[in-house]
């Protein structure tokens, strides 16, 4: 039985054939330890590493040296907010905000950072009035998802980092949801973009940015091997590679670096377009069905829909359509404040997150497989290779 994948809001797959082959290359070209030594093997490490940087810089309105690789968008927030925030300094989060964001501020908080959070609205004037609201209490950070991986909602960012400056607040940006489907650059005001590389930008797994303006210079959470001022026990206190302790994932950058060359190939606007017709197809095909329910409080949204059938918890009717042949993330999706903001707790949703290599022919598979299950409560017939 071919399983049908719909939970590119957790990874982008498959990947263009592009990025394995970057990868590939990586390992077999690009071998010696970028940064960590004069031979050619080690040069040629770094200049590869740097032409993907050169990438980001430019996707992002970014100076290349304030261009930093990361493990995933979590290890970017982590590195942003903790090399911020400090004992006696508060921060403002949305109600949305993945646990990428929820947990660093938490445990901050034990440690004397004070939060507030600033609920979302139906609308986005509304959302505006509340982060309003709560930068008058003068916080150091703003922290904002460009846009919701649970639901897709697109969040007023340009409107936030325009109020960020205006009170000389830090505004940092989880983009894992929103690079690569959305124009997000450092030029709309923010000064920190984190996002993902295996997400929107069809990086493989393992790989991540920290993007900054320069205008605020987070301190170390981590320290050790630069390649640089090795002859001295402080950290190097130069960008980038005062935030790349270690060994960098070379293979992973090569093949980020593809995955951003295919979005700029294909287009970014044509991307969005087709996978929120995919979007549109699903929410028609369902929306008349019994007991079905759709999260689409807002105005706009990136390709990803949530919903739950009546009667079945979502993590149930996950595996009910993963034993159906789809794969789709149903539950919590690592989102705590929001669900607990749509009121979904404690079972969450199911996600519905297409891709540019997704078909309308698996959209409509799924509708009706679905459709058999809000009728029946039961797991429709198993696909086939012959049906797809």
């Amino acid at each position: 039985m071919r399983n049908i994948y719909f939970d590119n809001a957790a990874t982008t797959f498959p990947k263009p054939p592009s990025v394995a082959e970057a990868v590939k290359t990586a390992i077999e070209r690009f071998g010696g330890n970028p940064g960590r030594g004069g031979h050619a093997f080690s040069q040629n490490a770094a200049a590869k590493v740097f032409e993907v940087r050169e990438q980001a810089a430019k996707l992002f309105g970014a100076e290349v040296e304030n261009v930093v690789f990361t493990q995933n968008c979590t290890h970017a927030l982590n590195l942003a907010i903790k090399g911020l925030l400090r004992s006696g300094d508060r921060a403002v989060i949305s109600s949305m905000e993945h646990n990428s964001v929820a947990r660093p501020i938490y445990a901050l908080t034990k440690q004397g950072v004070r939060a507030d959070v600033a609920m979302v609205g139906r609308s986005d004037e509304e959302t505006l009035k509340n982060f309003r609201d709560a930068i008058k209490s003068g916080p150091k950070c703003v922290i904002c998802t460009a846009a919701s991986n649970v639901t897709g909602r697109v969040m007023p960012i340009r409107e936030i980092a325009k109020l960020c400056r205006e009170n000389g607040v830090c505004f940092i940006v989880d983009g894992a949801q929103a690079c690569g489907v959305l124009p997000i650059s450092l030029r709309d005001g923010m000064n920190f973009i984190c996002t993902a590389g295996h997400k929107g930008l069809y990086g493989p797994t393992g790989t991540g940015l920290l993007v900054s303006d320069g205008k605020f210079t987070p301190k170390t959470i981590i320290e050790g091997g630069t390649g640089a001022t090795s002859g001295e026990l402080e950290q190097t206190g130069f960008m980038p590679e005062l935030l790349e302790s270690g060994t960098l994932n070379t293979a992973g950058i090569a093949g980020l670096g593809a995955g951003m060359k295919y979005l700029e190939t294909l287009g970014m606007a044509k991307i969005r377009a087709y996978e929120d017709e995919l979007c549109e197809i699903f929410i028609d095909g369902l929306k008349n069905a019994d007991g079905f329910k759709l999260y689409r409080r807002g105005e706009r949204f990136v390709p990803i829909v949530s919903f739950n059938v009546e009667g079945i918890p979502a993590p149930r009717l996950a595996t009910l359509l993963s034993d159906a042949g789809f794969s789709l993330r149903g539950g919590l999706h690592c989102a705590f404040l929001a669900h607990k903001t749509l009121g979904t707790l404690p079972d969450g949703t199911v996600r519905f997150s297409p891709s540019v290599f997704s078909s309308e022919k698996d959209v409509v598979l799924l509708v009706n497989n679905l459709k058999k299950i809000c009728k029946t409560g039961s797991q429709a017939i198993e696909i086939s290779e012959e049906s797809c």
